[in-house]
């Protein structure tokens, strides 16, 4: 699964930068940040909090 996640994110960078959209980067990178966040504090006492923000 590791290793599936690590080349998804080869194979995105590669297009990234073919294609020449820089842009998307901290577009991606902030929902995977967003996501991130949400499933590790899913069961914790600030899981409340995390969603109140969406």
């Amino acid at each position: 699964m590791f290793e599936t996640a690590i080349d998804f994110l080869k194979d995105l960078w590669g297009f990234l930068r073919e294609r020449k959209k820089y842009w998307l980067a901290p577009l991606i990178i902030t929902l995977v940040l967003i996501g991130v966040l949400i499933v590790f504090t899913q069961g914790s006492a600030i899981a409340p909090f995390i969603y109140t923000l969406f």
